[in-house]
């Protein structure tokens, strides 16, 4: 294990802690019971969630519901992106939006990622939200014109953008995979499921052979 991992794991661990005192703190509804595994499946991975990677044939899909601003998001995305890249031919990465209520600018970074995808730039912008979360996280200052400002260096058609980052719809699109992710048990991030069931890793070397098995198999 290199030492960039073994250092974003150590702070995927440390931060996760207060992650879950954080949700417990702001009170978030945790919504109903878990579904049962008849109803799993289709709760996990929507036909129009954002996916990362679409293999063919399709070996596993690994899902992960997660909060832009959320430290051990960000802390864990060049994992995921090691196993994208070492997986993402026989495996499909799936990205639900789930942002937490204690997160100022969470919500406004999903509604930034989901109206870029909506001109097919869904995974330039989770790549931006994650490399330059240290700007703009932990704060309680609207970051709306830096997003703006992802958005044109993307290139992407700004009156669009516009309209799509204010819109209903885009917050409902964001809202129905947080309530998937509560129908699940999700009540912190990052949370993963590989083909419907959740994973617990505890190392890194964890959720590799979780991946790696699903991928020889």
């Amino acid at each position: 294990m290199s030492r960039p991992t073994k250092i974003a794991w150590a702070l995927l661990v440390t931060v996760i802690v207060g992650i879950g005192v954080a949700v417990l703190v702001d009170g978030r509804d945790t919504g109903p019971a878990p579904v049962d595994t008849a109803r799993i499946s289709e709760l996990v991975v929507r036909p129009d969630s954002h996916r990362l990677s679409s293999p063919s044939p399709e070996r596993a899909q690994f899902v992960e519901f997660l909060d832009f601003e959320c430290e051990a998001c960000g802390a864990v995305y060049p994992v995921i992106e090691d196993l994208r890249r070492r997986y993402g031919d026989q495996i499909t990465f799936v990205v639900r939006y789930f942002p937490m209520p204690g997160h100022f600018n969470a919500e406004r970074a999903a509604r930034a990622v989901e109206a870029a995808a909506q001109q097919g730039r869904f995974g330039q912008m989770y790549q931006r939200m994650f490399l330059t979360q240290s700007q703009w996280g932990e704060q309680q200052v609207p970051a709306d014109d830096l997003f703006r400002g992802f958005a044109a260096d993307l290139g992407l058609d700004m009156a669009a953008f516009d309209t799509a980052y204010h819109s209903p719809a885009t917050l409902e699109r964001i809202r129905a995979d947080v309530a998937d992710g509560l129908a699940l048990g999700v009540q912190g991030t990052p949370t993963f499921f590989l083909d419907g069931q959740r994973l617990q890793p505890e190392t890194i070397d964890d959720l590799t052979q979780a991946l790696h098995r699903a991928a020889n198999s």
